[in-house]
């Protein structure tokens, strides 16, 4: 089998590298060990003039990474455009965040067609194209023009919302139509896969038999695999990391404080100013907590560009200083704020030192930091995962504290139910989510997909009867044909 692994963002795998999303995360072992080819942006842009598009191929563990420059004159509609300021908005039930124009979704358009003809390098007879996440949503549909008949599994990381809300995205019907070019389309939950099947039934009248949405292109199953981590990995990694220098320091500045953690990528999907909001609010209502606890919230920036992460950055910046004007004194800060990223060694060794582990995204695919949170825990004396509801990982990690975000008091009340819960309790509720992480790992979640991708046989010579040129090549073409 010859794997070709398929994202928007790629890591490098080295040991200080920030991790800045579980997408990242979940993948680098999978490619490290499996021999997979990993394909992904360099973080570049080219002006067209390049015959070749790719600016490195280098070995990553068993496996490799090839990084190519796309193209400048389609990188901005398609990346800030369409995909994260009308995808990523409306995936995360956002609808009022949409904002995307008819030459945002032709740029995307021509990315992944650029993306499809770059793949040709690597296919084989015994080619298999796993595409992941929402900026390669039609990627599929380019290979199929391209005769590439192989199987391609497509795996979305975020959610899936309800028809509502992806109808508020501007061609939504075009695109899901490409979407079922994919022979297995996964999904983080449940609740995700019948979304989405509700709208290929009600909007596109496309039948569903046995999970399986029947098309023009032939038979596209959708499933679920929930995505998850390395946990022996990760407990080790929180081990050694203890007399990591950055540990290390934390740990001393403490003076015997306790410690909750909260590690987001700044979006508005995470929740952070509800977040900061029930703190403020717990120690309000518990000044016997003030001195006694901070709160150390990672937020690495991203999507600066957009008006949306710029008024949020803005937004919780004024938000923990009146906490910390309230609250604080000469001696102590009760929120430590840090807009920067950490390698995951150092981050398991924060996760590691803190007592409470407060994950309270808005809506959120899965949430892998939950499952390193509880994976980096001390057994003998665990600390405690606050969870919001509606994270993916709720739905396995039900033995945490499971919070409604929107509700600040009852976020207060959990945080400080955590801080004061027994030793016993905790080591019977981190055992219950350390046997879920143990039975789904993400060798796990690889395997269980590419057997199922195998087990479609791609297309093969099942294609549309009469191929519809739906999407011309030429943005001024897509913009006159969606104007």
């Amino acid at each position: 089998m010859n794997l070709v692994v398929v994202s928007n963002r790629v890591s490098r795998g080295k040991p200080n590298e920030p991790m800045t999303g579980g997408l990242a995360a979940a993948l680098l072992p999978v490619v490290e060990k499996t021999g997979a080819i990993w394909v992904g942006s360099s973080g570049r842009v080219r002006d067209g003039q390049q015959k070749e598009p790719f600016a490195e191929v280098e070995a990553l563990g068993a496996g490799a990474l090839a990084m190519l420059d796309l193209p400048a004159a389609h990188y901005g509609g398609y990346y800030e455009g369409f995909a994260n300021s009308a995808l990523w908005p409306a995936l995360h039930s956002r609808a009022d965040l949409i904002r995307a124009s008819h030459g945002d979704y032709a740029s995307y358009r021509e990315v992944n067609a650029f993306m499809a003809r770059a793949l040709l390098r690597f296919r084989k007879p015994d080619s298999m194209f796993w595409i992941q996440d929402y900026h390669f949503l039609a990627l599929g549909a380019e290979l199929r023009e391209l005769d590439v008949t192989q199987p391609i599994g497509f795996f979305l990381h975020t959610p899936w919302p309800a028809r509502a809300v992806i109808s508020g995205v501007p061609n939504h019907r075009e695109l899901i139509e490409a979407m079922l070019a994919y022979d297995l389309i996964g999904f983080q939950t449940d609740e995700d896969r019948e979304n989405f099947l509700s709208y290929v039934s009600c909007d596109l009248g496309l039948a569903v038999e046995d999970g399986a949405i029947v098309s023009s292109y032939g038979r596209t199953r959708a499933a679920v695999f929930p995505i998850s981590i390395d946990p022996q990995k990760f407990a080790q990694q929180a081990t050694r990391a203890m007399t990591h220098p950055d540990v290390s320091r934390l740990r001393r500045s403490l003076n015997g404080e306790k410690l909750a953690i909260g590690v987001d990528r700044l979006d508005y999907s995470k929740g952070l100013v509800n977040r900061i909001k029930a703190f403020d609010r717990m120690w309000a209502q518990h000044p016997n907590l003030r001195r006694s606890v901070s709160l150390l919230q990672i937020a690495t920036p991203s999507r600066g560009a957009i008006e949306a992460y710029g008024n949020l950055q803005s937004e919780i910046a004024k938000l923990v200083s009146d906490v910390n004007g309230a609250h604080g004194e000469v001696d102590w800060t009760p929120i430590r704020y840090l807009n920067k990223g950490f390698g995951q060694g150092v981050l398991a060794g924060l996760y590691r030192t803190a007592q409470v582990g407060v994950v309270t995204p808005l809506k959120d695919g899965m949430n892998l930091v939950a499952k390193e949170y509880v994976a980096a825990q001390n057994p003998a004396d665990p600390g405690v995962l606050v969870l919001s509801k509606f994270a993916g990982a709720a739905n396995e990690l039900d033995a945490a504290l499971l919070v409604n975000p929107h509700d600040i008091d009852g976020m207060a009340r959990a945080i400080a139910t955590a801080l004061a819960m027994p030793l016993t309790e905790r080591r019977v509720r981190w055992e219950a989510m350390m046997a879920k992480i143990n039975a789904n790992t993400i060798q796990q979640w690889f395997a269980d997909f590419i057997e199922a991708l195998q087990d479609t046989n791609g297309v093969g010579n099942v294609a549309p009867p009469e191929p519809p040129q739906l999407w011309p090549r030429r943005t001024a073409d897509v913009v006159a044909r969606y104007r």
